[in-house]
Order: C-alpha cells, then sequence, then structure tokens
C-alpha cells in the first residue's frame, strides 16, 4: 500500500532547505496541513491547499481520517518524532488503518542543531521538552554537571528556567539560548542562570541549553530508591528511607510500566517509582494528603504523577491496568489484596507492608494462598541517651513481595 499520508519535518530554513523527496511529496499533495508558521513558509504561489490545525487538535484528526485515500502532508516542526506532532499522528492512525498508511520524513532536531553548535554529544545530554508541559518536571534532572537541551513553551521560558536553577541552587549554571535555529535569524546567547532576570524576554522559538553547576546549597537528590525522610513534606504516614528502599527493589520499576500506589500517603514510593522512569496512579482518601502528594511530586521533578481521591475498592476498576501494585494501606479489608492481585497480568508485581498485627494476618493469608516472599525489616536508628547513645528501634515492618504466576 502507498502511503497517503506524510508528515514531513521542516526546519527554520524553509521549504527550499528541503529535500528533493519532501518537496516532490508536497507538490504532489492535495492539502498540506500545519501550524501558521509551517504554512507561511510555502511558496506564495503552491498549488497545495493549505490547512490550519484545529482547536482541539484532535478535530483536525477526524478531519483528516475522513479523507483517508487522498494525497495528504503534515508539516512539523524538525524531527516530527522528537517531541513533535508525528508520534501523536502515528498512533492515532496506525490504529484506524494501519503503519502502512503513513510515512515520515524528519529533518534535523533542535536538539541536533543546538548540540552542532555547542560541540555537545547527544547521548551525554538530557534532552527534554516544557513546551506544553510542567517547569517543574525539570527538577528531575537539574544535578551537579548535568547537561540539559530543552524545548521552550515560548518567549518566557528561559526567564523560567534560570529562576527554577537559582530556586534549587544551581544560579552558576551557564544558560545558552538558542533562537530560530538553523534559519536567517539565528542568535545564540550566552549568560549563567542569576544573570537572566524574571520578566527577561527571548524570541519566541527558542531552545535553551544548560550545563549545570552546583552552588554550595544546591538541592538535587539521586534517581535511585531511599530519598532522604526529609525530602518529603508528611504528617507521619511516609514509608521511611530503609523500608521504602526495599519496597521500590521489590517492585522493580522499569521505564514505561504503570505502578498502582494504595493508600498513598505522601507519595513517596509513586513518585520514586516515576522517578526510576515509570507511570504511577496513587490513590489517597484523604484530601490533604492528596494536596500534599502533588507538592511531593512537584518539587521531586515529577508533576505529571496522577492522584485520585475516594475509597480504593470504588476507584480501582476504573484505572488502567498496572504492571506493579503497592498496597501502603487498607490491607485489613478483606478484598483489598485480591482485587489488587486480580488485575496484575501474570508477572506482575505485588507489594504490600503492614505495622498492625491485622495487616500481618492478611500478608499471611496472601502468603500462602500466592506465594512469594514475606520478610520482617526491623531499623534500629542511634539516639542520644544522655552523654551517650542507644540503639532507638522502629516498629518493624511485615515486607510481602510476589510476582504474579
Amino acid at each position: 500500500m502507498t502511503p497517503w499520508l506524510t508528515i514531513i519535518g521542516i526546519g527554520e530554513d524553509g521549504y527550499d532547505a528541503l529535500t528533493p523527496a519532501a518537496r516532490a511529496l508536497i507538490d504532489g499533495a492535495e492539502i498540506c496541513y500545519g501550524g501558521a508558521r509551517h504554512l507561511a513558509m510555502l511558496p506564495t504561489d503552491h498549488p497545495v491547499e493549505p490547512r490550519r490545525w484545529r482547536t482541539p487538535l484532535r478535530d483536525t484528526f477526524a478531519d483528516i481520517k475522513a479523507l483517508e485515500g487522498r494525497r495528504i502532508v503534515v508539516l512539523a516542526t524538525g524531527d516530527p518524532m522528537n517531541f513533535g506532532i508525528g508520534a501523536t499522528l502515528f498512533r492515532e492512525f496506525r490504529d484506524a488503518f494501519g503503519p502502512e498508511a503513513l510515512a515520515i520524513l524528519p529533518s534535523p532536531s533542535a536538539f541536533s542543531l543546538a548540540a552542532a553548535r555547542l560541540g555537545w554529544s547527544l547521548p551525554e545530554t538530557a534532552c527534554l521538552s516544557i513546551h506544553g508541559r510542567p517547569l517543574a518536571a525539570l527538577t528531575l534532572h537539574i544535578a551537579p554537571g548535568a547537561k540539559l537541551l530543552i524545548l521552550s513553551e515560548n518567549e518566557n521560558s528561559p526567564a523560567d528556567v534560570a529562576a527554577l536553577l537559582r530556586q534549587r541552587g544551581f544560579g552558576d549554571s551557564a544558560v545558552c539560548v538558542l533562537e530560530h535555529l538553523g534559519g536567517a535569524g539565528e542568535t545564540i546567547r550566552h549568560s549563567i542562570a542569576d544573570e537572566i532576570g524574571d520578566g527577561k524576554k527571548s524570541a519566541k522559538l527558542n531552545t535553551i541549553a544548560v550545563n549545570c553547576v552546583a552552588g554550595p546549597n544546591a538541592q538535587y537528590y539521586s534517581r535511585t530508591a531511599g530519598l532522604p525522610d526529609d525530602a518529603y513534606e508528611h504528617d507521619g504516614q511516609l514509608t521511611k528511607q530503609a523500608v521504602r528502599a526495599a519496597t521500590l527493589a521489590s517492585l522493580a520499576p522499569r521505564p514505561g510500566a504503570q505502578l498502582w500506589d494504595i493508600g498513598a500517603g505522601c507519595g513517596s514510593v509513586a513518585i520514586e517509582w516515576m522517578r526510576a522512569g515509570g507511570a504511577a496512579v496513587a490513590v489517597e482518601r484523604n484530601a490533604d494528603r492528596r494536596a500534599m502528594i502533588a507538592r511531593n511530586a512537584a518539587s521531586l521533578g515529577v508533576p505529571e504523577l496522577e492522584i485520585i481521591g475516594g475509597d480504593a475498592l470504588d476507584v480501582l476498576p476504573t484505572l488502567v491496568a498496572p504492571d506493579a501494585v503497592f498496597v501502603g494501606g487498607g490491607l485489613s479489608r478483606d478484598t483489598l489484596l485480591a482485587n489488587c492481585h486480580a488485575a496484575l497480568a501474570p508477572g506482575g508485581r505485588l507489594v504490600a507492608n503492614a505495622v498492625t498485627l491485622e495487616g500481618e494476618a492478611a500478608l499471611a493469608t496472601a502468603f500462602n494462598d500466592w506465594g512469594g516472599s514475606l520478610t520482617r525489616i526491623a531499623v534500629s536508628k542511634a539516639r542520644p541517651v544522655g552523654r551517650l547513645h542507644g540503639w532507638d528501634p522502629a516498629m518493624p515492618v511485615t515486607h510481602y513481595a510476589v510476582t504474579k504466576s
């Protein structure tokens, strides 16, 4: 089957800089979709019918689907599969018409162009976007020596990024703003975060490069499990550091995997799962704790954490099927563990912790029914005893983990 929908990446150097193949596809198309900036790059006498994206964007998807079989091109910035519309369109139209209906022709991305200008190795650089995404997500990547390339939301983005760097104690970081990369108006400006004041504007189309330099009071955390307890705002409902590290090890996070954190408390397990690359839903009945989870998630760089209120037994049937489940509360309820176990596909992980006798009894039953491992975790910390020190034991935690067979 010959593709009838082609997504073409176009740079700031415009139509004339496209490959002959890309120009031929546009020249032979009946309709060309794109943003105003992209459509303005076409020759004024070009015969293709230009159509701008509608709001909401999905309305345009419906329009394109109705044109099945006609010669349609879509113009996108740079590499459409790199934080662009290409991946969204591919998923949408692959499911409707099959992958053979689409073709994608990329141009160099802003990341490639910026790396070339700066001499940065892309495999050693975090390529990020705050276009339509929360600024707080950058916090996850701000660390000593880290190199960041960031697609901007607008002309205010460089000042917003600089303010975040200062807030985290990285005001000495080198910041480079690269405007209109690859075009006639290309401009590159070097500065440091402390020198970029609030309200300072750049060109609307810009990419930000950051070479992170930590100050003496810099705030950053490892991406591995077991952050310090004081990294979290909490009201006492917190899976403590040592137990949390063991819990995450048992859950075995991996990029893209989905976690249910049931009885999430302050959200620590879901947050550290996401810091390891997964997606998570935190289920918590208490409204004050849900607000606390949101603040913790933003502070620790995972503002996309989905937070859901309500009774767990009512909420679980509405959630996307999990790859792993952590139950941190409500174990004494008869059907909670069984419902969580049933929701898992074979190979999914169920982990639960208990400090009460009733919770232990539920975990013992699960151990008898499904196998797995049952572990007692006892942690003591040294505390002052007069002029000396002694061990102060925390309540022991019964830790259950099983992989569904």
